[in-house]
């Protein structure tokens, strides 16, 4: 039997190549419905192993506009286009800000836009999107799922969202980038799976780097993370796009420091763990 929700990690990488992460993306699948929440570095390639194509998407949720979050959004919208055989929108959800994002990447596609439509008898459409600027609240709801948006603090990164999908009285949270904050907590509260963004502060400050320092005031620390958890009640925790990146086998060494807060259970995200849930 499907689980009532399912949360898949395609992309759990940092802004920096890794090549064994893919940038930040999470697909969660709710019955029928595929949500891709953001659109990092590979998230098709990663999206193919899931078993998973473009035009099967049911809507992409983008958490905020930096460039390792949605730099592979163009792959997705043109690739969703020329695998179609008819019009098939994609609707994209986001914070202000994303229509001028879209446009731009829509801008730099024209010159692709024009060979294919001039190659292909049989594509006669240019790509379609709707983009969708959305606030706090419902964004979402159709055949029994159900999409809530609220604000995260990433600042100066601004505005920024993080989301939750809930069916069948079940419910996961996406955080994307953010420290602890109200709405994030909101969202949180009595969901089964939070997927959250996290840093290693006493790493990043034994680097000592300034741009790496600055890394340390606008995401959740391990701590941080597994605290929103428990607050909020949250069954699973579930660390991503961590930074500095999990050195492989020190996996446990992150799972403690959040064991340390929050009793539930904690997943140090790899690309394409799955995490049923119901």
């Amino acid at each position: 039997m499907d689980p009532t929700l399912e949360v898949v990690l395609l992309g759990t990488g940092s802004p920096i190549p890794d090549p064994l992460r893919a940038g930040p993306s999470t697909l969660v699948h709710a019955g029928s419905l595929r949500f891709l929440v953001d659109c990092g570095r590979g998230v098709l390639l990663r999206a193919a192993a899931a078993g998973v194509g473009a035009n099967q998407l049911t809507a992409t949720l983008l958490t905020h506009l930096h460039s390792d979050h949605l730099t592979d959004l163009n792959d997705v919208i043109t690739t969703r286009w020329i695998t179609s055989f008819a019009p098939l929108p994609l609707p994209i959800l986001g914070p202000p800000g994303a229509s001028q994002v879209v446009d731009g990447i829509l801008a730099s596609l024209q010159p692709d836009i024009g060979y294919r439509l001039a190659h292909h008898e049989d594509l006669s459409w240019a790509p379609p999107v709707d983009v969708r600027e959305v606030g706090e609240g419902v964004v979402f709801e159709a055949d029994g799922v159900r999409v809530l948006a609220a604000p995260s603090d990433h600042r100066p990164v601004a505005p920024t969202l993080a989301y939750r999908i809930e069916r069948d009285g079940h419910a996961a949270v996406l955080a994307g980038d953010t420290v602890p904050c109200a709405g994030l907590d909101q969202l949180s509260v009595g969901a089964d799976v939070l997927v959250c963004t996290v840093v290693r502060d006493d790493l990043i400050h034994a680097v000592g780097l300034p741009r790496l320092l600055d890394v340390c005031d606008y995401h959740s620390t391990v701590a941080q993370a597994a605290d929103t958890a428990k607050r909020a009640g949250v069954g699973t925790l579930v660390l991503t796009h961590c930074v500095p990146p999990v050195v492989p086998g020190a996996e446990g060494q992150w799972r403690a420091m959040a064991a340390e807060v929050f009793d539930g259970e904690i997943v140090v995200a790899a690309d394409l763990d799955r995490v049923p849930i119901g």
